[in-house]
């Protein structure tokens, strides 16, 4: 199994986070069998492209809310490190567990 689960949509509230915002959060690694995904659509022309990332953020966006892990953007990363046999990722971790008021 490559990730912890894979599911249609996000469970977690909307967090607003603007592209600069992410890019204030610093990359870690975090295991691909710990990330639960927020797509089940895999486009493998982004996929197979040499530079997917052009655009866009260098690591992936992911949401640890309840506890839970969920990969919000760059699963094309995720599957390219699991099929090069990688167990981690690095990848952006907002934490919205700290963030929301209890």
């Amino acid at each position: 199994m490559i990730f912890k689960g894979v599911r249609d949509g996000k469970p977690y509230p909307e967090h607003n986070l603007t592209y600069r915002q992410w890019a204030q959060i610093p990359p870690r690694q975090i295991r691909l069998d710990e990330l639960v995904t927020t797509t089940t659509v895999l486009a493998l022309d982004r996929l197979l492209s040499e530079d997917s990332t052009f655009y866009g953020d260098l690591f992936p966006h992911a949401v640890r809310w309840q506890g839970i892990v969920y990969l919000e953007e760059g699963v094309h990363h995720a599957v390219r490190a699991a099929l090069r046999n990688r167990t981690v990722l690095h990848a952006r971790v907002y934490e919205m567990d700290d963030a929301l008021p209890a």
